[in-house]
């Protein structure tokens, strides 16, 4: 394995190993296991699944250096369906079993599946510290906003007021904003799609897995068993205009048809607030830049959507470059076999765990 010096390479998957040039071009089938899909009729979970398995091949990438972990909930099942190296591991932990795949084989393109209860639930630690880390991992968190395998409570996305099996008055819990929470930890790359928009899916997808360091891209999902309908206002086309916040590199932040557009604008107070295009002051425009270092304008952003989905911001929060845990890990590893002459032995083994700190009893 060929280790990479510390640092900030272009690529997530720059040291994995691509397949032979004259190797025949791969195709969605396969990376289509043999595994039935067993997922609820109309679940936007096998729509994201055919995304995937069509997106894959354009890796150019040998499927046995490509793996997916997940935790568990509905979404988890995703590792069976992927003809790919795969761990259908425990509630919440994937980020942390997928943090010592990335750290100790740079040959891997390491992928996460979750769903806003195992992410955000059990899993919330795990998951802050990948992305305060800045580990080389590629997080696909699903969001339907209920737990589905468990037939139906709220959730930590679900709105305040959701009235399910574990809150028959309605939940009077705050919700959380999955892209403010990895802004909030710092994320070096967060974007949000959603299962219905397969052109926009795939192409964050593919932003993603080029990218070195911790991707977490946020997908909304429909639970058509439990919480049919969530996010019905922005999928409907009718609606999709007036709602959906495209962001684009180096563009002002707009909503809306050309003749009722409106545009994002800071007011007197620093606050971010729309106004009728036409009334925009240049100098208050706010222009999306999803390369600058601090994350204050892009969680600024982020929180411009409510439970509402009044306006919802889609496509990539924030993108930067900053070194990695697994590279530095790797660096450390590095430095001391060439202070040692070379990799540990047995003996070193022995020596460490039989140093000044222990000590032998009778």
């Amino acid at each position: 394995m060929n280790v990479i010096d510390l640092g900030m390479p272009t690529s997530g998957i720059a040291s994995v190993p691509h397949l032979p040039q004259d190797a025949p071009a791969q195709t969605k089938r396969d990376f289509t296991s043999d595994q039935e899909v067993r997922w609820c009729p109309g679940c936007g979970d096998y729509i994201i699944l055919a995304a995937v398995q069509s997106f894959l091949p354009e890796l150019g990438l040998r499927k046995e250096n490509i793996v997916f972990v997940s935790g568990i909930g509905c979404s988890s099942r995703f590792p069976y369906y992927l003809d790919t190296y795969g761990m259908h591991s425990i509630h919440g932990r994937a980020p942390a079993i997928a943090t010592g795949l990335a750290a100790s084989r740079e040959d891997l393109s390491v992928w996460v599946v979750t769903g806003d209860g195992d992410a955000l639930s059990i899993g919330g630690n795990h998951l802050i510290h990948a992305l305060r880390r800045n580990v080389n991992l590629t997080i696909l968190l699903f969001n339907n906003r209920i737990y589905g395998l468990t037939k139906g409570q709220y959730s930590p996305t679900s709105e305040e007021g959701k009235i399910t099996k574990s809150s028959p008055l309605g939940s009077v819990d705050h919700p959380f904003n999955p892209v403010s929470l990895a802004l909030g930890a710092e994320g070096t790359f967060v974007a949000r799609t959603m299962d219905s928009d397969r052109k926009h899916l795939i192409e964050i997808l593919r932003a993603a897995a080029a990218h070195r360091g911790t991707a977490l891209v946020e997908i909304y999902q429909n639970c058509p068993i439990f919480n049919d309908g969530a996010f019905d206002l922005i999928k409907d086309r009718e609606q999709q205009e007036a709602r959906l916040v495209h962001l684009e590199p180096g563009q002002p932040v707009r909503v809306g048809a050309e003749d009722d557009r409106q545009t994002l604008v800071r007011d007197d107070t620093g606050d971010l607030v729309w106004v009728p295009e036409a009334r925009a002051r240049p100098d208050r425009v706010v222009i999306h830049d999803p390369y600058a270092d601090d994350p204050a304008q892009a969680f600024a952003l982020s929180r411009i959507e409510g439970p509402s989905l009044t306006h919802v911001p889609m496509g990539i929060f924030r993108s930067v470059e900053h070194t990695t845990y697994d590279d530095g890990v790797r660096a450390q590893v590095r430095a001391a076999q060439d202070a040692a002459g070379g990799p540990a032995t047995d003996a070193d083994l022995d020596a460490l765990l039989l140093g000044r700190d222990t000590w032998t009893v009778g």
